[in-house]
């Protein structure tokens, strides 16, 4: 393994190393993220394992490609941005921009490689239609909280015990089995679509073909179970034939003019009158569809680990997962992937299924897919909310606000250097004068908190107009911008840039992947379950908050989150009446008629009181404001609170 000198201008990418059983070895996370750098052929970035053991990392030779720079380093000596990161993360040539979280970590990767090889067409396609595959958090999709973490997951804590003797399948993997089931849609399918009827009907296929997992995608025609079981025992592993599907032959096209034959490009006229309703549903070739994405890289060392060791252990469950199998197969015909994997210690195979899966199992797979099935993400409501109202002021419950402890607090903003102000970020004069309202309530009360030597926190920074003006104003203190769009991030850095801040930095990330020490969090229309995201984090650091929520009607129950949040409103609604707040609490915007606007203001309060009785039962002290002056947003609350551990309350 290399120990080399990162070059100046050398990004930085810092995996995790796991120990176990005093054996060392690399999380999944860390293996795909070196499948991919392999794949792609990038040697942009120094990669350093990261380990409390680092004089033992040379038994992981033999799984890193040895074509990239790498260096073993302790976990105390990760540049501090990195340490307050979940790994994997990827640190910049200057130090001073972070990005952290499998998904960014890996989108960087494939940008960074196409931005140097612009003819790695193969790479970029990775990024999907529209470049979205995997962009969404895992907060917010369930199918990048799949395959990020749930399935990662799984099969790490699969491969701790892989020979417990009532092993079952994980709900994860069975979610992603049925997910390869269902019909696929692409961009201008249409075509696609009339050749596979066009195919079916000319029967080019040999009948008696067979693949495991019901329609076979290599020959077009079905084959039932008992023929199934005729095949012999290897019933896998994919045919030699010349003639292929034209789900394979479109995604093999897509990644190389050369590796198939041109599919036809007229059918016949029967074919072109047939009703677009009347035709052939598409199969899953690849993870999303048709096309191999950065989903399929992610999923390939997870698949591949697990396969292997239901071959070892349980090789009678392999039956339950034909399609699953299927797309293992399907991966490993394209170009690069089985030297990539080889590259990376993984031997890629045609795992061997000897008889069809057992009726007990079937009914487990039934149980634990309905039990992976996400619920309905948000209820339909109808109705008013006076009920709700009325019902909490029946409890006792109504909406307090305190009052502002410096309402004429402000910046000296014709004294601040141009790129402070607002106006920098691309926004109208008439927003820019509301946004430099808004940031004068923030920064009073942080002000009132900070303490020289803080890390202050500005979660959802967006373009930076909270951090930007924070840093400037306290250079006492080190400011921390988390964003999870790179674009915003990439702004704000050019505008810190512009002033020379020394004590600023940038964590393009999910909220999750932050996980360092800090004093203040503050967040600016932090936009549904964000604010309670933040909140949460906040108090996990016991740190003080600054908090202005926004759209209220996004809020909904979450994997970590269910509403209402403290213990006397859970007693006195139910979560469809506190949504039914929720939904009014947008309706302030000032077009709208006073009535409205005045429910609209009491819901908003009602909805952040919750939230804020949740958080003094871990020792806050929080109180509900109004930002000065009102009309500077329709969303004018803010939640301000300090942990009881520093017992001291707000002075101003």
């Amino acid at each position: 393994m290399k120990h080399p000198d990162p070059k100046a201008d050398q990004a930085s990418i810092f995996l995790e190393v796991s120990r176990d059983d005093e054996a060392l070895s690399l999380p999944l996370h860390s293996s795909i993220a070196l499948f991919l750098l392999s794949y792609s052929e990038c040697t942009s970035f120094h990669v350093y394992l990261v380990s409390d053991h680092p004089d033992s990392l040379q038994a992981l030779s033999r799984v890193v490609p040895k074509s990239l720079a790498v260096s073993v380093v302790k976990r105390e000596e990760v540049p501090a941005l990195v340490q307050a990161c979940r790994l994997p993360a990827v640190l910049d040539a200057g130090g001073g921009f972070c990005r952290a979280g499998l998904a960014v970590v890996l989108r960087y990767i494939i940008q960074r490689t196409c931005q140097l090889e612009p003819s790695r067409t193969d790479v970029a396609s990775l990024l999907g239609f529209k470049n979205t595959c995997l962009k969404a958090c895992a907060e917010v999709s369930q199918w990048t909280r799949l395959c990020e973490l749930s399935i990662p997951s799984a099969v790490e804590e699969h491969l701790h015990s892989p020979t417990e003797e009532h092993l079952q399948l994980p709900a994860a993997v069975l979610h992603l089995e049925q997910r390869l089931g269902e019909p696929v849609r692409v961009h201008n399918d249409d075509k696609i679509r009339r050749q596979k009827l066009q195919q079916q009907n000319n029967k080019r296929a040999p009948q008696g073909a067979f693949q495991l997992g019901g329609p076979s995608t290599d020959q077009g025609v079905k084959t039932s179970p008992s023929e199934a079981q005729k095949a012999g025992p290897s019933m896998v592993a994919h045919s030699a034939e010349p003639h292929r599907g034209v789900e394979l032959s479109a995604a093999l096209a897509k990644l190389s003019v050369d590796a198939v034959s041109p599919l036809p490009t007229r059918e016949s006229s029967d074919i072109r009158k047939v009703k677009t309703t009347e035709l052939p549903e598409l199969e899953h070739v690849f993870a999303e569809g048709l096309y191999f994405t950065l989903t399929d890289v992610v999923l390939l060392p997870c698949i591949h680990q697990y396969l292997f060791s239901l071959q070892q252990h349980a090789p009678h469950l392999l039956a339950c997962l034909p399609l699953l199998l299927r797309w293992y197969q399907h991966v490993q015909e394209l170009p690069g992937v089985c030297s990539a994997a080889m590259d990376c210690g993984m031997a890629l195979f045609s795992p061997q299924v000897k008889r069809p899966c057992s009726p007990q199992a079937e009914v487990t797979r039934t149980s634990e897919v309905e039990q992976e099935k996400p619920k309905p993400s948000q209820e339909h409501f109808i109705g008013g909310p006076r009920p709700t109202l009325t019902k909490l002021q029946e409890n006792g419950i109504e909406a307090v606000f305190s009052p502002h402890p410096c309402p004429s607090w402000t910046l000296h903003w014709e004294s601040l250097p141009a790129a402070v102000n607002p106006t920098e970020g691309k926004m109208s004069d008439t927003r820019a004068v509301r946004k430099r309202q808004q940031l004068n309530n923030l920064v009073a009360m942080v002000t009132e908190q900070a303490r020289p030597g803080n890390t202050i926190v500005d979660f959802c920074s967006g373009g930076g107009h909270v951090g930007i003006v924070m840093a400037h104003t306290l250079p006492e203190c080190q400011v921390i911008l988390i964003e999870n769009k790179e674009e915003s991030l990439v702004r704000a850095k050019e505008r810190s840039s512009q002033l020379g801040l020394k004590n600023i930095g940038f964590i393009q990330a999910n909220l999750d992947y932050f996980t360092g020490a800090f004093q203040i969090g503050v967040a600016l229309h932090a936009c549904g379950v964000a604010t309670d995201m933040v909140l949460d984090r906040c108090v996990q650091a016991k740190a003080a908050f600054v908090i202005s929520p926004c759209c209220y009607g996004f809020i909904q129950n979450t994997l970590k989150f269910n509403f209402p949040r403290s213990k006397k409103f859970a007693e006195t609604l139910t979560y469809k009446e506190h949504m039914i707040l929720c939904r009014f609490a947008d309706q302030t915007a000032v077009q709208l008629p006073p009535e409205r606007r005045f429910i609209g203001k009491c819901c908003m309060g009602l909805v952040d009181l919750d939230r804020s009785w949740a958080a003094e039962t871990s020792g806050y002290s929080v109180r509900v404001m109004t930002m000065e002056p009102e009309s500077c947003s329709p969303k004018n609350n803010m939640l301000v609170g300090v942990p009881a551990v520093k017992d001291e309350v707000l002075q101003f």
